[in-house]
C-alpha cells in the first residue's frame, strides 16, 4: 500500500507570499510532482493548515484543485484554518459531534483523521468529545490503524513550538495507549520540520510542509525559526508487517548525481564517484 502525506500547505490570496515563497504555486508544484511519480498511491492525506487565514476563497480554490486528482484526498484542519468556514465548502467532512474527523477504510487497515483545531489559538485541542470518538473508533476498527492529525502529540523540545503543540497530549496518550498493538503509526504536521519519535511505543512522524520550512532552534524561547530548506511531502509504503515514510523534497533544485551501481563487484577507487 502506498499513501501520500502533505501538510501545512497554507493556501492564501493569489499573489501573496509566506517567507518569500508562493504557497499556492508550491502546493500545485507538489501535487504535480506527486502525481507524476505516485499516481498509484491509494490516497492523499493533507494534515491541516489548508489555508493561511481560514478564508473561504482558499477552501473553494482548494476544492477545485483536488477535484481532478486521480486518487482520493482526505483533509484535516490545523490552527491556521477556520472550522466553520471550512465546513461550508466541505460539509461532508463534518461529523455529528461537530468536528472534522472520520475513518477511512484502506487496503491495509483503517486511517483515522483527527480534528485538533481550537478557536483563536495556534495550540492543538483534544477534548473529551474527541477522545470519546477516537476511543470508539479504535475499539471498533481492525488493525492496523493509521492516525493522521495536525498538531504534534509529543513535545519536540523547542520551547515556542511546544507552547502550541497538542495541549491535551496526556488525554490523547491515554486514549491510544490501550490500543498500541494495533496502531501502526501516527502522522502529523504543524512543526514544519521532519520529525520521528514514538508515543507509548507507537511510531510518530511528520514531514516538512509544502511551502515554508522550520528550523530546530533549541535555544529559542519566544520566536519560531525558519530556514530556506526545500519544500517537501511524504510518501508512505506499507505492508502487513512494515511501514516506511520517505520525505520527498520536491522543492530541491540542485543536481542529483549517480554514484554507481549497488553491486559490490563494481566498486573500485577509479570508477566510484566520491
Amino acid at each position: 500500500m502506498k499513501l501520500l502525506h502533505f501538510t501545512d500547505i497554507h493556501q492564501t490570496k493569489p499573489g501573496d507570499t509566506i517567507g518569500g515563497r508562493d504557497p499556492n504555486a508550491n502546493f500545485a508544484k507538489g501535487l504535480a510532482h506527486a502525481m507524476a511519480l505516485h499516481a498509484d498511491a491509494e490516497a492523499l492525506f493533507i494534515t491541516g493548515d489548508l489555508s493561511d487565514w481560514g478564508d473561504a476563497d482558499d477552501y473553494a480554490r482548494l476544492k477545485l484543485q483536488l477535484a481532478d486528482l486521480p486518487i482520493p484526498v482526505h483533509l484535516m484542519i490545523g490552527n491556521h484554518d477556520d472550522r466553520p468556514t471550512f465546513v461550508r465548502t466541505f460539509p461532508d467532512l463534518f461529523n455529528d459531534d461537530g468536528f472534522v474527523q472520520y475513518a477511512v477504510p484502506l487496503t491495509i487497515g483503517t486511517a483515522l483523521c483527527l480534528d485538533t483545531w481550537g478557536p483563536e489559538t495556534h495550540a492543538g485541542h483534544y477534548c473529551a468529545h474527541r477522545a470519546a470518538w477516537l476511543s470508539t473508533q479504535l475499539e471498533q476498527a481492525d488493525g492496523p490503524i493509521w492516525i493522521f492529525m495536525h498538531h504534534n502529540p509529543v513535545p519536540i523540545r523547542i520551547e515556542p513550538m511546544d507552547k502550541i503543540m497538542l495541549l491535551d497530549a496526556d488525554r490523547f496518550a491515554e486514549t491510544v495507549a490501550p490500543h498500541r498493538d494495533k496502531i501502526r503509526h501516527i502522522f502529523h504536521g504543524h512543526c514544519h520540520l521532519p520529525l520521528t519519535g514514538s508515543l507509548h511505543g507507537i511510531p510518530v512522524s511528520a514531514p516538512r510542509g509544502t511551502n515554508h520550512a522550520g528550523w530546530p532552534d533549541f535555544g529559542a524561547t519566544r520566536l519560531l525559526s525558519s530556514a530556506a530548506l526545500p519544500e517537501a511531502y511524504s510518501v508512505i509504503f506499507a505492508t502487513e508487517t512494515t511501514t516506511l515514510a520517505h520525505m520527498v523534497e520536491f522543492g530541491y533544485a540542485g543536481e542529483v548525481v549517480g554514484e554507481g551501481t549497488p553491486d559490490y563487484a563494481d566498486w573500485d577507487r577509479m570508477t566510484m564517484v566520491r
